[in-house]
């Protein structure tokens, strides 16, 4: 059986609403007691431990690009040109 969805007063809502966009599950808004609506995200975001994943990787490729003095541009053109030979 599915969780009820949490509520929460106008007031609340509105002192707390950074904390709201961030969430990922959906939150009916009251107001002396009574749904007036929904706030239903649009999509999730990416977890903290999400982003600092990805900041690391990138830094890491770019540590490799320094490495071995490429740049991205040189990157995807020896990527096309090795797509298109095994095309042929």
């Amino acid at each position: 059986m599915a969780e009820p969805i949490p509520k929460v007063g106008m007031r609340e809502f509105r002192a707390h609403l950074p904390q709201y966009v961030r969430a990922t599950s959906p939150v009916a808004i009251t107001r002396h007691g009574e749904t007036i609506g929904y706030y239903v995200p649009a999509r999730p975001t990416p977890q903290q431990a999400e982003r600092e994943a990805l900041k690391a990787a990138a830094a890491r490729l770019d540590a490799l690009f320094a490495t071995h003095g490429l740049t991205e541009e040189e990157l995807v053109a020896e990527f096309r040109r090795l797509r298109e030979g095994e095309r042929t």
